[in-house]
């Protein structure tokens, strides 16, 4: 069976920056083995493999893997796939794709910025909030000073199929000295913590953004994510929880991706609708490659 895949970049504003993803399409013959193969292959943050034709439902079936492991909820990759499903797979125009992920069912919007380009959003399924920790273990497992932790919120895990531990720093300066390192994070890894890291800050690259972000995870050793969908979803959890802003709801741009030369910017909205969390991570998506596996 004939295997097409494509390559774009996810919460990109021009060619070569945001977050690369490959999509692999009718894989329902592929053995997970396989699947796991081809990531590393592939040896992007994230590569996605999904059916040809929907379930019964109307959804497509995605599964998503990084270079080491299969994971149930990231966001690049739902946008990601979503776009090329609408423009290579799905047979007539539409608005929405639907997609059928280990956490369940994520619907992606495509709708056109003010500037005329179309944008993918996705609503971000229940999140929960969890654990907190002390500034010391998390600035040393980062080469920071717990000073250059902010202290009106706590540092926090937030889930949604996967985890990530949220950390406000105080400004760039923290943000770019700022290093996971695995063998001080062992401390954390003995209580629960996982070994994905979010930062952010409200000092910016770019003056028309909100927030600056990093996001640190582990993958045969620490690697850097250039734009972190889910971790943006987290984040608009983690906002609404601590007040951060004082508006109810939020819409805010954040940056990420300037220390690794792919700036990348995810648009993200929140807000609290009758007690529950509604929140939705949004960004553009620019083909790069297509092809086939041979």
């Amino acid at each position: 069976m004939t295997h097409r895949f494509y390559m774009v970049d996810v919460f990109a504003e021009r060619l070569y920056s945001g977050n690369p993803l490959a999509v692999v399409v009718g894989t329902e013959d592929l053995p997970d083995e396989t699947m796991q193969q081809l990531a590393a292959e592939m040896n992007f943050s994230e590569t996605t493999f999904v059916t040809s034709v929907p379930e019964n439902n109307g959804g497509y079936r995605v599964r998503i893997f990084t270079p080491v492991r299969e994971i149930a909820f990231t966001g690049h990759p739902i946008l990601g796939t979503a776009w090329v499903l609408r423009h290579h797979i799905v047979p007539k125009p539409c608005t929405q794709v639907r997609l059928r992920l280990a956490v369940g069912q994520v619907t992606v919007t495509f709708e056109s910025s003010v500037d005329g380009r179309e944008v993918a959003w996705f609503l971000a399924p229940t999140m929960s909030l969890g654990a907190t920790s002390a500034r010391e273990p998390v600035a040393e497992a980062l080469g920071l000073s717990p000073e250059d932790i902010e202290t009106r919120a706590p540092i926090q895990v937030i889930s949604a199929g996967t985890s990530a531990m949220i950390v406000p720093l105080r400004g760039l300066d923290a943000l770019r000295c700022s290093k996971l390192d695995l063998e001080a994070y062992t401390v954390l890894a003995a209580k629960g913590f996982p070994p994905l890291v979010y930062l952010f800050c409200h000092e910016t690259h770019q003056s028309q953004n909100d927030l600056c972000a990093r996001f640190f995870f582990e993958a045969n050793g620490v690697r850097e994510d250039p734009a972190t969908g889910n971790g943006a979803a987290f984040l608009g959890a983690y906002l609404l929880e601590h007040q951060f802003f004082p508006e109810s709801g939020l819409s805010v741009r954040i940056e990420q991706g300037y220390e690794i030369r792919r700036p990348s910017l995810i648009m993200l909205h929140a807000r609290m609708l009758s007690g529950v969390r509604e929140v939705s991570v949004g960004g553009y998506v620019i083909p790069t490659v297509q092809g086939e596996l041979l």
